[in-house]
């Protein structure tokens, strides 16, 4: 689905632009191929610049309440420097680099409901605008995949995902937002814990996997949030069964007080929290809180695996339309 416009800046006539990405999804810190095409307008036209811009929608949470926006998260100037004829119609290649911590929009083929897009900004001599917007579709690294894999072997299933915006104190983390998956828990672990929440923060030596339980409480005891990090690398070979059910014990199992100087992890200090805060969320990168639930689930699935269908929610064409509603929308805000 591509949406095409004219550049409204330059007036009626001016050229226009429709960027067509390569079919197929492409996977975080891999390449983003494509073509730009461009047709001149009713006169000749200095192209000056050919921007790709990648965008997501993202949560944020605040004093007021939660929200939603635009964050452009990554820029290439992909082409430019050459005049455009009248009516001429010239196509511009581009590959670039996803970043590494670039989310997943899809597993096993069923989109998880994240948005992201590719906005084509074309910069003409006397005007500037944003001509053209694609959906983007990104799917997972071996290991996160491989992981995903072992929590649905272990009877999870997929409750929801969604951006956050924030950062997750000490991590790696390079983008202004985060990505979690919820999963509803597998009956062995369902006394102990409402969801499981994981986090996925890939670099080019591997993955930072970041586990918070939303845990229930007890008789005379409130619920509690359990986090923990383990590290992984791209190519490592693991019983991922039998290591992420390692991982779940020792996160639902750490009853102790969640107190500032607890355990995170690999030995990293990290708070224990209620819902309704957020990771490093304005600017407190030492608030070690994350927020609720997040937006619609687009893909429910059983003991059977993460992917086994779509049940509820957004179906993916939906999700598919929905980029273009919401990024579109975006543009009208914006001018």
């Amino acid at each position: 689905m591509v949406f095409k416009r004219l550049l409204g800046s330059l007036g009626v006539g001016g050229p226009t632009v429709d960027t067509v990405l390569d079919p197929g999804p492409v996977r975080p810190g891999g390449t983003l191929a494509g073509q730009v095409h461009l047709k001149g307008g009713k006169a000749d036209f200095d192209i000056e610049h050919i921007t790709l811009e990648l965008i997501a929608r993202v949560e944020a949470e605040h004093a007021e309440g939660e929200s939603e926006g635009v964050v452009a998260f990554d820029r290439f100037t992909v082409g430019g420097g050459f005049r455009l004829a009248e009516g001429e119609e010239r196509s511009v290649p581009f590959r670039v680099t996803l970043p590494w911590e670039t989310p997943i929009t899809e597993l096993y083929g069923q989109a998880l409901g994240i948005v992201l897009g590719v906005r084509t900004e074309l910069s003409v001599a006397g005007g500037k605008d944003k001509g053209d917007l694609d959906p983007l579709t990104v799917g997972p690294l071996p290991a996160q995949e491989a992981i995903l894999e072992a929590f649905g072997r272990l009877g999870f299933g997929f409750r929801s995902a969604d951006l956050e915006y924030g950062r997750i104190g000490g991590t790696g983390q390079q983008l202004p937002f985060y990505q979690e998956i919820e999963l509803t828990p597998s009956p062995r672990y369902a006394h102990q814990a409402n969801e499981i929440e994981v986090t996925f923060l890939a670099n080019p030596a591997g993955l930072e996997v970041v586990l918070e339980a939303d845990k229930r409480g007890g008789l005379f005891s409130g619920g509690q949030d359990a986090l923990t990090r383990f590290t992984v690398g791209h190519q490592d070979a693991r019983d991922w069964t039998a290591e992420v059910e390692g991982w779940i014990r020792r996160l639902v199992e750490h009853r102790a007080s969640y107190g500032p100087h607890g355990a995170y992890g690999n030995g990293d200090p990290y708070a224990g929290h209620g819902h309704g805060g957020h990771y490093g969320h304005g600017g407190h990168h030492d608030d070690h809180r994350r927020s609720g639930p997040g937006m619609g689930t687009a893909v429910a699935a059983g003991a059977a695996g993460l992917a086994a269908g779509v049940v509820g929610g957004m179906v993916a064409d939906e999700v598919v339309d929905e980029v273009g509603d919401f990024f579109e929308g975006d543009e009208e805000d914006e001018g």
